[in-house]
């Protein structure tokens, strides 16, 4: 007879592995088409700044509409409902193969987006419970591999259409496949594991939780900072193609390389995380310090460095931002805490893209020192967090 704390744990993964394909499918379509974003509006007719501003303002949407989302499943309880509206949303994507003007891209754009901010507290509440069950860094860090196989596929795809038809048309179409596959593996998900909660029912070693008003602050802090002066990757990819420092088909290349660091770092740090806990929050900083002047003063081989880079932050803002966030809060507020702090993250890299983006027609030089600035003050609010973190567990210890 399986004792049911492996069966827990067994289903547990599995609920995780499926969510993980569902991500990675809904990866192939918004990475694919993140990854050319930047050229694509550039060729519809739109400025570096409408770029930044379009990236950032759907990212600011997207973590917005979490705060509202977020509260929404935590009162309802009815988290899976949120996910599969949200995930209906990024059909918009596929669309963008219709439009003739920049402005019918942003909106579809902004569209997927909402879908993410719609979607995203309620999925990681989910995710959460499930990864109680096999540590939540390693729960977290297996998600994210499995979402970072679609954002290496998903580049690829417009790579390839790139080099054989020369236009983003073919690319756009492709993605109704994927996206058909997702709403099946969603249901098939909903299907197998219709109360997620039920994995935290049962007591599971998991590191001990830090609740302290003063430690979400300090963690908030951090998480402003770094993503106030972190770079997103269509701007990244306008400087690419409008100063010819890598040619326009390898630039979703340059994207696919970014999402494959993304995974394999997640992998690592998730563990780490279970391990050392909230210390190794200090790699998302100086793994970002460097980006800036690497993607926007260098050459090819710089550009390189600066996509990989970039992938490696990501992988570490994906996994343990999100792991420690659910040993920091409690599992009835837990849909409404990501909100808060999803739609924190949101504000300053919708707010830092902006800044950019002026800076970026500005002087590039200044847009490399806020940058590093920004990423220099988050390592000293990392410092800052993790003496709290240190002496709270001291004094419940």
């Amino acid at each position: 007879m399986i004792p049911a704390g492996t069966l827990n744990r067994s289903t547990a993964l599995r609920l995780i592995l499926i969510l993980g394909i569902v991500s990675l499918f809904g990866d192939i379509i918004y990475e694919g088409s993140r990854s050319v974003t930047g050229p694509y509006l550039l060729l519809l007719g739109a400025s570096a700044l409408t770029v930044a501003f379009v990236a950032g303002f759907g990212e600011f949407i997207g973590y917005a509409a979490r705060l509202i989302s977020g509260y929404l499943s935590d009162r309802t309880g009815d988290y899976w409902t949120f996910t599969i509206v949200g995930y209906l949303m990024i059909g918009a994507i596929p669309l963008l193969v219709f439009v003739q003007a920049w402005e019918a891209a942003a909106v579809l754009i902004l569209i997927e987006r909402l879908g993410k901010g719609i979607r995203s507290p309620a999925k990681d509440t989910i995710l959460s419970h499930a990864a109680h069950q096999v540590g939540r860094g390693w729960g977290f860090g297996i998600h994210e591999a499995l979402d970072q196989v679609g954002a290496i596929i998903g580049p690829l795809v417009f790579a390839v259409s790139l080099a054989l038809f020369g236009g983003y048309q073919t690319g756009f179409a492709i993605l109704a496949l994927p996206f058909a596959l997702l709403v099946a593996a969603l249901i098939y998900a909903r299907i197998r594991s219709p109360d997620p909660a039920a994995f935290e029912n049962e007591r599971v070693p998991v590191q001990a939780p830090l609740h302290s008003s003063r430690i979400l602050l300090r963690y908030g802090t951090f998480t402003f900072l770094t993503m106030a002066g972190f770079a997103v990757f269509p701007l990244m990819a306008y400087h690419f193609s409008a100063a010819s420092v890598v040619p326009t088909a390898q630039i979703p290349i340059f994207y696919a390389i970014a999402m494959a660091a993304d995974a394999l770092f997640a992998l690592v740090i998730g563990k780490c995380y279970d391990r050392s806990g909230i210390t190794v929050l200090v790699a998302v900083p100086l793994a970002s310090i460097p980006i800036a002047a690497l993607a926007f003063s260098g050459g090819y081989y710089h550009a390189l460095a600066a996509a990989v880079l970039w992938g490696i932050s990501m992988g570490g803002q994906e996994t343990v931002l999100r792991a420690a966030l659910a040993d920091l809060t409690s599992i009835k507020k837990r849909g409404w805490a990501y909100g808060v702090f999803n739609t924190l993250y949101g504000g300053a890299w919708f707010a830092g893209s902006i800044v950019l983006g002026i800076l970026y027609e500005t002087d590039i030089r200044i847009l490399v020192g806020y940058s590093v600035v920004m990423q220099g003050a988050a390592l000293a609010a990392f410092f800052w967090l993790w003496r709290s973190v240190k002496t709270n567990m001291k004094a419940t210890g």
